[in-house]
């Protein structure tokens, strides 16, 4: 840790991992009441554990990526963060508004659309919370006076993010208009904007852990913020296929969403010719391994099962059923959830002491297990949604019917989930006990934030 201002990012760090764990209880909840029976259906029914789950979602790995900018953006500017002070404010006021917003699911405090249902004071607490964001990330570079490519395509996808989040605080009376805004903030965070911030994590850490020339990875970089865009935003249309919108919009929907996967593809490509010169030989090879994971999985999960129901002429089939959330947890787990956890374990020695080259067994039976245990959800929810989708379209077959056919795969879904839900416990045991306690001060000695030889480090300061 170069920086004594970069300790920030340990507390974003706790709050997005303790999110994290409680994210996975509620998923195991609402898995568990296909298979009934329910005790607490009358205080927690399925649309409020999954109406939790998914907003906890938003909220942690957001956590995760502003905490990730606190230690980065240090980094790549050279200068400390401008206020700790307001950063640590900052945290407060979003741990309440997290709590808060979670508590008032529990009891019905609920508005807006699907995956932004929080209250308007509590949309109003998160723009205020993005805003004093923003400020503190801006005035730390301008008083650097210089920034690169990397840090500028991060803070792009944050400053993006914020302002794709004002349509969320627009309550349209009519449903169709709604559902076509609310894919401005939804769609365009997690194939769009968030994309680049993905984009300039990986840049980050596979400067530092490859030892790869910067001018390189910031090439690859500009071609897919290119490809995010072109392809990202103009992708959207494919969710406005069936909600009374013009036939054109499957048009749009079906050709660029056919290009979305690219850019994912790219960061694949540019992951691994990056790493195959380093052989994996970087000392903190738990980071190595959630980096690469990254990029392999949110090409699997956001690219080719996305691609494989985005089209007009099959999504009419599988829409509203479980191969979307087949699709949507591995990319959502690759894309995001593995990006953070990549930066945690690359600033973990840094900030608690540990030394680089411990590469904890615990750390890496969380790694496999959340992998496998994820491949293992998102086998389950494809066979449970092709039955679905041949049960209720194809043969006309009732809704509970259809459900009470699918138990047996939700009986997998449970078996992989709870592996899954192991390798968090893993992780979160590795991270808060077998790590020593946060740093005050900045040490060279272990996680300088350095690149891992001297001819890299030289690059990555460039």
């Amino acid at each position: 840790m170069r920086f004594k201002s970069q300790r920030v990012a340990y507390y974003y760090f706790v709050v997005a991992l303790l999110l994290y764990g409680l994210q996975v209880v509620f998923g195991l909840l609402s898995a568990a009441k296909y298979l009934g029976p329910d005790p607490l259906l009358h205080l927690l029914p399925f649309d409020k554990t999954k109406e939790i789950h998914t907003n906890i979602l938003i909220v942690w790995v957001l956590t995760g990526f502003m905490g990730a900018a606190y230690y980065v953006v240090p980094e790549e500017s050279r200068t400390e963060i401008y206020s700790e002070k307001l950063a640590y404010g900052q945290l407060i006021a979003w741990t309440l508004m997290g709590l808060t917003t979670v508590t008032g699911y529990v009891f019905g405090w609920t508005a807006g659309n699907k995956l932004l249902e929080q209250p308007l004071p509590m949309k109003v607490v998160i723009v205020l919370v993005m805003l004093a964001f923003l400020f503190n990330i801006g005035m730390t570079i301008r008083k650097a006076g210089r920034w690169t490519t990397t840090e500028a395509v991060l803070v792009a996808g944050l400053v993006l993010s914020a302002l794709l989040y004002l349509p969320a605080l627009i309550d349209f009376e009519n449903y169709t208009v709604g559902i076509f805004y609310r894919w401005w903030t939804v769609h365009l965070w997690v194939e769009g904007v968030w994309e680049l911030i993905q984009g300039g994590l990986l840049a980050f850490l596979l400067i530092r852990l490859s030892g790869a020339d910067r001018e390189v990875m910031e090439k690859w970089l500009y071609v897919i913020v290119g490809l995010t865009f072109i392809a990202g935003i103009l992708g959207t249309a494919h969710h406005y296929y069936w909600i009374g919108v013009p036939h054109y919009w499957a048009m749009f929907g079906g050709t660029f969403s056919a290009l979305e996967p690219l850019s994912f593809f790219g960061m694949a490509v540019y992951a691994y010719s990056a790493l195959r010169r380093s052989g994996l030989s970087h000392p903190n090879r738990l980071a190595l391994h959630w980096t690469i994971g990254s990029a392999v999985y949110s090409a699997l999960g956001a690219g080719i099962l996305g691609l494989a129901h985005t089209w007009p002429a099959v999504n009419k089939w599988t829409h509203g059923t479980l191969i979307t959330a087949m699709h949507g947890h591995m990319a959502f787990f690759g894309a995001y959830v593995m990006i953070v956890l990549a930066m945690i374990t690359y600033a973990m020695p840094a900030l608690t002491g540990r030394d680089e080259e411990q590469s904890s067994a615990v750390g890496m039976w969380a790694f496999w297990l959340q992998v496998a245990g994820m491949f293992g959800m998102t086998m389950a929810f494809a066979t449970a949604g092709i039955v679905q989708t041949y049960l209720e379209h194809i043969l006309g077959i009732g809704y509970l019917d259809t459900q009470h056919k699918l138990s047996v795969h939700f009986v997998m879904l449970m078996g992989t989930g709870s592996l899954f839900a192991v390798g968090v416990l893993l992780f979160l045991v590795d991270f808060f006990f077998l790590a020593v306690k946060p740093r005050v001060h900045g040490d060279s000695r272990a996680g300088s934030g350095a690149a891992w030889t001297p001819s890299s480090a030289a690059q990555a300061s460039k």
